[in-house]
């Protein structure tokens, strides 16, 4: 009896476990946003839960959790159950915390790589009374000023400050000498110091710049990301004028979950992702936020890794890490 018993319970466990995969998704799935409600992070996530719905067949639930420059909800997701049930939004973040602190950060490769979704861009860019109209006319004021002219950043080690300090080093200037970081926090206040003239230029995230490039307050130089903007299709990429490292820069966002997801968990949501790839509320969307949909244009487990090692290169390079 007790052998028969057995059998059946290895039974139940054979047929319930793949089952149990192959029936993904049978309940709603959890999206963690590790940054706060009504930024970009939040919007990208809040579009892919809604266009994401319809191809899973389950609700896609967003849940915001901030705190510790991304790495909360980042760790809340990689010791979560490998179930496919709670999923990260990530960001650039992900990369580049752990790059820079690598103490206190989730490591960049304690996922599984679902896909990328967006690439949203960065631009260099100064009040439309400056007397600069290109890239490299910004960069000889800097070269000439000694380390006088200023720069907004949320902080040295944040994207939008390794932009500049990028964008520096590309020139053979000093990163952290070259021009002066002004702190200030978030971009709504980065934008704000530009148009004040509270600080010379700025490179950071297109969002909050494109308001006041479009009423003709601020003037765009540069652009960090993989190809022009449609909304700027006029001005060039740090790529196509041949900076080596700015050209890697870029904000984006990405698919994680924990690591070790079941096949079948991935395979769906590569499914599903093919089919929000070419969604017209999907694309709509990333355009409204001035992102550009990468998805299926990358392998986002490479893509993490050179992330990872292009800000780690840089932290080491510029002093913030010993080598």
């Amino acid at each position: 009896m007790k052998k028969l018993l057995g059998t059946i319970a290895l039974a139940v466990i054979a047929a319930t476990g793949p089952a149990a995969a192959q029936d993904y998704p049978d309940q709603a799935v959890t999206l963690v946003v590790p940054y706060g409600p009504g930024g970009a992070s939040d919007l990208a996530g809040r579009a892919l839960a809604e266009t994401a719905q319809p191809f899973l067949g389950q609700p896609v639930t967003v849940m915001n959790k901030p705190g510790a420059g991304g790495m909360n909800g980042a760790r809340s997701v990689s010791e979560a159950d490998a179930d496919g049930y709670t999923l990260l939004l990530a960001r650039v973040g992900m990369a580049l915390s752990p790059a820079v602190t690598p103490g206190n950060a989730v490591p960049w490769d304690a996922y599984t790589f679902l896909g990328a979704l967006e690439a949203t861009p960065m631009i260099l860019a100064v009040r439309a009374d400056a007397p600069y109209d290109s890239a490299e006319e910004l960069v000889t004021a800097i070269k000439d000023s000694n380390g006088r002219m200023t720069y907004a950043a949320s902080g040295a080690t944040a994207i939008d400050g390794f932009t500049t300090q990028a964008l520096l080093a590309d020139n053979d200037l000093d990163p952290l000498t070259a021009a002066t970081l002004v702190p200030y926090k978030g971009g709504g206040a980065l934008a704000t110091a530009l148009l004040g003239g509270h600080v010379d230029f700025v490179a950071m995230a297109a969002a909050s710049l494109m308001p006041h490039i479009e009423s003709g307050d601020l003037k765009a130089l540069m652009v960090f990301a993989p190809k022009r903007m449609d909304s700027l299709p006029d001005v060039a990429t740090a790529a196509e004028l041949g900076y080596e490292k700015a050209g890697q820069i870029a904000g984006w966002s990405a698919l994680y979950g924990p690591k070790d997801l079941p096949e079948e968990v991935t395979a769906k949501w590569q499914d599903v992702l093919a089919e929000v790839a070419t969604d017209e509320k999907w694309l709509d969307l990333a355009a409204r936020r001035g992102s550009i949909s990468t998805i299926g244009d990358v392998d986002m487990s490479d893509y993490a890794k050179s992330q990872y090692e292009l800000f780690h290169g840089m932290a080491e390079e510029f002093g913030y890490l010993s080598n």
